[in-house]
């Protein structure tokens, strides 16, 4: 009988990746080869769709909603998802915010025991939802969202102040109030103040880490009995883009 890990996916609701980049941190994987990583992060920005010329020419004035549920390319994230819960390597596209296009390059993601998937609308299909086993939602003051969108998207997508802050009103705000925030009933864990909240951070990488002692087991039983894990057959496995 072959021993198998079980593979928990814990999608976050959150103030873009903070939360997730605190926990790789404390549980020390941000230092780890990609390859060895017992925690990967995800996030849902990589999914956008891709856009048709009218869309790209109204995402250039900042005139196109890309908090809308439909903005993202479900399909290639239940794709994706259904392959790392077989245990596969991934091919994950790799969006450019500043040209609003995909890249013609994709970041390869091994198995791993935990995958943490951030995104802003990670519980809005049920669909999608449903192959999590814990879900986050991390409750951030309007304010600091909005502050913190402001410096990344001057900062690192050559926005003008102007143009954030008619997006922001007209489209990021509304599909918050509409489409994000009725999700939070979803969430099996809140955690308020998002990455500076260190007393809910801890609670979650406590579980993570029990996840992690619990797979090390697992793994140690299986080599003593003769088989084989998804982490010893890393090495020889092929990676393609998912279709």
């Amino acid at each position: 009988m072959s021993c198998q890990l079980e593979l928990n996916l814990l999608p976050v609701r959150l103030q873009r990746s903070s939360v997730c980049e605190k926990i790789m941190e404390l549980l020390g994987q941000n230092k780890i080869d990609h390859h060895q990583r017992q925690v990967v992060i995800l996030s849902q920005d990589s999914f956008y769709k891709v856009l048709t010329p009218e869309q790209k020419a109204k995402a250039l004035k900042g005139q196109f909603n890309f908090d809308h549920p439909d903005a993202f390319d479900s399909e290639l994230i239940m794709q994706t998802l259904r392959q790392i819960l077989q245990g596969k390597t991934v091919q994950i596209p790799v969006y450019d915010f500043v040209t609003h296009s995909r890249k013609d390059e994709f970041i390869t993601v091994y198995p791993a025991d935990v995958v943490l998937f951030e995104g802003i609308l990670m519980f809005y299909s049920q669909e999608i939802r449903d192959l999590f086993q814990m879900k986050l939602f991390v409750d951030t003051d309007p304010d600091t969202r909005l502050s913190r969108r402001v410096l990344r998207d001057i900062s690192e997508r050559g926005r003008e102040l102007e143009q954030v802050l008619a997006q922001y009103i007209t489209f990021v705000k509304p599909a918050f109030e509409e489409f994000c925030l009725p999700t939070k009933k979803y969430a099996d864990v809140i955690i308020p103040r998002g990455a500076d909240n260190l007393v809910a951070i801890n609670l979650i990488v406590q579980h993570i880490q029990d996840i992690l002692n619990g797979g090390l087991n697992k793994r140690h039983n299986g080599c003593m009995n003769g088989h084989s894990t998804p982490r010893q057959r890393r090495t020889s496995e092929s990676s393609s883009r998912p279709h």
